[in-house]
Formats: C-alpha cells, sequence, structure tokens
C-alpha cells in the first residue's frame, strides 16, 4: 500500500530535500507539491502533509489537513509551547488522526539535546547560541526553543537557571528562563551550543550540520511512522526512543 504525500514548501531547501527522499523510499510517492501560490485543498486526496513551510503559514495548513483526513508531519519552525497545546486540542476532536512535530531532523542535534536537559539539573548557569544560514526567516530556532523548553522541564523542582540582567537587549531572548542568543550568518547550515556553568567549570554541548544529508534519516523515519501515530508527537528523540 502506497502512502501519499501532500509537500508543502516543496520548492523550499527542506522541501527539496524531502521530496529526495521520498524518492528513494518505497511505497511513499508525492502526489502534491504546494507552494506559496497554492491554496490548502491542492493536498486533498493524500494520505500526509509533509510541511516545510514558514511559521505563519504553518499552523492554518495543518489544522485543515488534520480536519480533512490527512495526517501530518510538521518540519516548519516555530511551533512553541503555546501552539503546540493549541495542536493538541485539535487532535483532541480527531482522535483517529495524528501529528508528528519534528523541530529538528538530525539524529545528532537531538542528542546534543537530550544532552543538554541532563546536563541542566546539574549546573545553575546555562546559554544557548545557535547559528543557522541567512535565510532562516524565524529566531530563536526550533531547535533551541526545544532545548530550551526541556531543559527548564529538567529543572522543574530546582527552578529557573541564574540569567542575570535578563532584561537587556544583549542578554538574548529568555526562553524557559534561558538566554538564547540567535545568529543567521552566510556560510552556516546549522549549529548550537549550550553553555553550562558551574563552581569552577563550564560544560559545552555543541553541534553542528555540516550537510543537509544530516536530515534524511530523520526525514524518512518521521515518514515511516506517521501512518500509525495518533495525537501529538514532539520531537524526533520520541521516535527514536530517546
Amino acid at each position: 500500500m502506497t502512502t501519499t504525500v501532500a509537500l508543502a514548501g516543496a520548492s523550499g531547501r527542506m522541501g527539496r530535500l524531502a521530496a529526495s527522499v521520498i524518492e528513494r523510499m518505497e511505497g511513499v510517492e508525492v502526489t502534491a507539491r504546494l507552494g506559496s501560490a497554492d491554496g490548502p485543498e491542492v493536498m486533498l486526496g493524500a494520505d500526509l502533509l509533509l510541511d516545510f513551510t514558514l511559521p505563519h503559514v504553518s499552523p492554518a495548513l495543518v489544522d485543515f489537513a488534520l480536519h480533512h483526513g490527512l495526517d501530518v508531519v510538521v518540519g516548519t519552525s516555530g511551533w512553541s509551547a503555546d501552539r503546540l497545546v493549541s495542536l493538541e486540542r485539535t487532535l483532541s476532536g480527531v482522535p483517529e488522526r495524528g501529528a508528528i512535530v519534528i523541530p529538528n531532523f538530525s539524529v545528532g542535534s537531538v542528542l546534543a539535546t537530550a544532552f543538554a536537559a541532563q546536563a541542566a539539573r546539574f549546573f545553575d548557569s546555562a546559554e544557548i547560541v545557535e547559528a543557522h544560514h541567512a535565510g532562516k526567516v524565524d529566531s530563536p530556532s526550533g531547535t533551541a526553543v526545544r532545548t530550551a523548553e526541556l531543559m527548564a522541564a529538567a529543572r522543574a523542582e530546582l527552578g529557573p537557571v541564574s540569567a542575570p540582567h535578563s532584561d537587556q537587549r544583549a542578554r538574548g531572548q529568555l526562553v524557559g528562563g534561558i538566554p538564547v542568543h540567535s545568529q543567521r550568518l552566510t556560510g552556516v547550515i546549522a549549529e548550537q551550543e549550550v553553555v553550562l556553568g558551574g563552581t569552577g567549570e563550564l560544560l559545552r554541548i555543541a553541534h553542528q550540520t555540516i550537510s543537509p544529508s544530516s536530515y534524511e534519516a530523520g526525514i524518512r523515519l518521521a515518514i515511516e511512522r506517521a501512518p500509525e501515530a495518533t495525537g501529538l508527537t514532539v520531537g524526533l528523540d520520541r521516535l527514536l526512543g530517546i
């Protein structure tokens, strides 16, 4: 049985990469490609919406897909905790449908985030520095937001990290009480470093994407899991069992 995919953001860099991945998968086929000029009805008839659009476009596309019988894999950045709560409410009304939201499809990046969440319980100072290509329109990145939220959750019983002078603009944006600093640079694909400070020591947990091919395994896994998923799944870590 073939899983048919509506690919939104098909002309973007991640959309093109996803199309290449799907071409090499058995039993999966792209049957609709949505660009900025297309209405959501273009996806009708497909089994799955694979969304690589923009933060202000993604929620409406996902809502339309879920209410018209499609499961969803979201690779668009910008899905904050508040948006995820809203998505979970939508899914409660269509219990047979599933949405998988992946802030980062790189296995190495997901592992680095998991390590940072584990380490956050042992250090009272922590900050995140992330860098992406100049064309990325949102900041902080979805990966940085996810990392900060998981770190804050790991410290729930300890309280927030120490973030002095956080009211100053140069101190970054607070996410879960953790300062996040974003860079947008030509020549960069994606990088993130979590710096944790303790008495007499620093711990740095860094990940660098050197080729978009690092996302391929995660894209493939999310597509394979989508037909059996129900409700909300957030993060490649959930699919990997981390």
